[in-house]
């Protein structure tokens, strides 16, 4: 008869804690980068956040967090018909059908779903009728709400969306809009480097509350959405995207508190920036100091960018832009690679100086 000796619990209790201490100190020896995510609401914080996930996490969205993606992706539908219905009535704009008008009270009563939820038939009868009427086409494209970005894409794929085994794709979830409030931090291991990546909320209220959090991070990443030159606030709609954006800028790229960290911006949403400016010319909008053609979007992007680099007050402070599309993986995975490299580099200068 053979014999199997138990292995010794005292030697496999070691063994663990060797193997900790071996954990502990590989996370210890890491260098780590702290960087700010800033911007405007609506700028495309939290998609260039999920894109992250995706580019350098194995797991990506798990099927639980999908499930929930699936009710705020409803909702979204939901409310951005509510918002454009309610800014059209505010500018006196119409529905062109009168049977469409019959749906309006179902559409604007709240929805509230919960997990494994479907969105009822009736309004979804009534999601189509609206979106089908020539008069709230008429609607969006006069009120100029930045959530009818998402909404087009949705409607375009409406079967797919309202199917009873409907699960978000990827792509789905980038475009679902959730609004941010605080601060997020987001940590991703990247062979000896770690980032500490914090998103902060974007909309005016938020603001204040963030700015002396962050003094002296590694580098702070703007993002404005160069597609909203023609777009209002959401939380004010007296207020231009872009105005508000120049604006904020400003009182970060001169701010005391960033003055050692590496600052980059991203002009983000430039495909939709390209689709748009040959039919919505920027000099309509109050950028009335550009000279040249107002339908090639090269001359108009340029224009932003300078635009943005006037503010800068200190002429020795460098300011890294990149035009970014957050929903293309690929695209934004070669941003991100030129991103590192820089802050990499540039915390190296200063250790050598």
């Amino acid at each position: 008869m053979i014999c199997f000796r138990r292995p010794d619990d005292s030697s496999a209790r070691r063994n663990r804690e060797i193997n900790a201490l071996i954990r502990r100190d590989e996370k210890a020896s890491k260098k780590v980068y702290k960087l700010l995510l800033l911007g405007s609401s609506e700028s495309g914080k939290s998609t260039i956040l999920k894109q992250m996930r995706l580019i350098y996490t194995k797991e990506g969205f798990s099927k639980s967090e999908k499930e929930k993606w699936r009710i705020i992706i409803f909702k979204n539908l939901h409310d951005g018909l509510r918002m454009n219905l309610v800014a059209m009535q505010e500018s006196g704009i119409m529905l062109q059908y009168k049977s469409t008008m019959e749906y309006l009270p179902d559409i604007m009563q709240e929805l509230d779903l919960q997990l494994n939820d479907m969105v009822p038939m009736k309004l979804i009868i009534a999601f189509k009728a609206l979106w089908q009427d020539p008069g709230f086409q008429n609607g969006i494209e006069t009120v100029k709400l930045s959530v009818t970005d998402n909404l087009r894409f949705y409607f375009n794929d409406l079967e797919r969306i309202f199917n009873k085994n409907f699960t978000p794709t990827d792509q789905d979830v980038l475009r679902a809009r959730i609004r941010t409030t605080g601060i997020i931090e987001t940590v991703f291991d990247l062979g000896s480097i770690q980032y500490r990546i914090s998103d902060v909320g974007g909309q005016r209220s938020e603001r204040r509350k963030w700015i002396h959090c962050f003094e002296n991070v590694n580098a702070l990443i703007f993002l404005a959405a160069i597609n909203g030159y023609d777009q209002c606030l959401s939380e004010d709609r007296e207020s231009n995207q872009m105005q508000e954006a120049l604006m904020l800028w400003e009182s970060i790229v001169n701010s005391h508190w960033f003055k050692k960290s590496t600052l980059i911006l991203f002009l983000n949403k430039i495909d939709l920036f390209k689709d748009k400016v040959a039919r919505s010319p920027i000099t309509k909008y109050g950028f009335t100091d550009f000279r040249g053609n107002t339908r090639d979007p090269r001359h108009t992007s340029k224009y932003f960018v300078q635009k943005f680099m006037a503010l800068n007050r200190s002429p020795s402070r460098e300011v890294y832009s990149h035009f970014t599309n957050a929903i293309n993986t690929n695209l934004l995975k070669i941003t991100m690679s030129s991103v590192q490299d820089m802050i990499i580099q540039k915390n190296l200068q200063r250790l050598i100086l």
